[in-house]
């Protein structure tokens, strides 16, 4: 049974790496087009220092967009990006309703979506690129700027279609959103968000 086991695995391996071609870069006509976000390969998480002792980690669990990709126009792309706040994931279940339904932090039950709006897109490199976009949360938006990092094109297992990739960062202070809790109290101003996501062709 274990040597049938082992055969089966080997099998599918093979046929996996048969179908699998290495993701391209290059700008291509047929790239062009209308994606949409994949969650089960995308992750977003955020980081804010705590007393100063180490940086707290969490992410989001519920993530939907959309994405118009020029490939030979980079600039004229367009992406649209919604966040559950109420899907925050601390590692703790008590914290996580506390911080996305809190009025104090997220409150997510006056403003159900955190939502970010590509308003600006500048190349700067080849396979580099910086989204400006209208980020909404808490019911204020103001600009924030990602540092991207564009993966490639390819075929993602269980998808027909073609697949984007994208890796991104950004940084921003939460107090330009209102939220101040604990501010003097060593937990930090500055969150960090890093983005792993794909896009799969509609």
């Amino acid at each position: 049974m274990k040597k049938l086991n082992h055969l089966s695995i080997g099998l599918m391996g093979l046929l996996l790496s048969a179908c699998y071609t290495a993701p391209t870069i290059t700008p291509s006509e047929n790239l062009q087009g209308n994606y949409i976000l994949d969650p089960a390969h995308t992750s977003i998480v955020w980081k804010i220092k705590h007393a100063g002792l180490s940086n707290y980690t969490a992410r989001f669990d519920t993530v939907s967009g959309v994405l118009n990709f020029d490939p030979q126009n980079p600039q004229d792309s367009r992406i649209d990006i919604s966040i559950d706040p109420m899907s925050v994931n601390t590692g703790d279940t008590a914290f996580n309703e506390t911080i996305g339904r809190g009025g104090r932090y997220f409150n997510g039950e006056q403003h159900p979506s955190i939502r970010f709006v590509s308003t600006d897109i500048k190349v700067t490199g080849e396979n580099t690129g910086l989204i400006t976009g209208a980020l909404s949360f808490r019911g204020q938006t103001h600009p924030v700027t990602l540092d991207t990092v564009f993966n490639g094109a390819g075929k993602s297992f269980g998808h027909k279609g073609k697949t984007l990739g994208f890796s991104a960062t950004t940084h921003f202070k939460r107090t330009d959103f209102g939220l101040s809790h604990l501010i003097n109290f060593g937990i930090g101003d500055e969150i960090t968000i890093i983005i792993e996501t794909e896009f799969n062709e509609k």
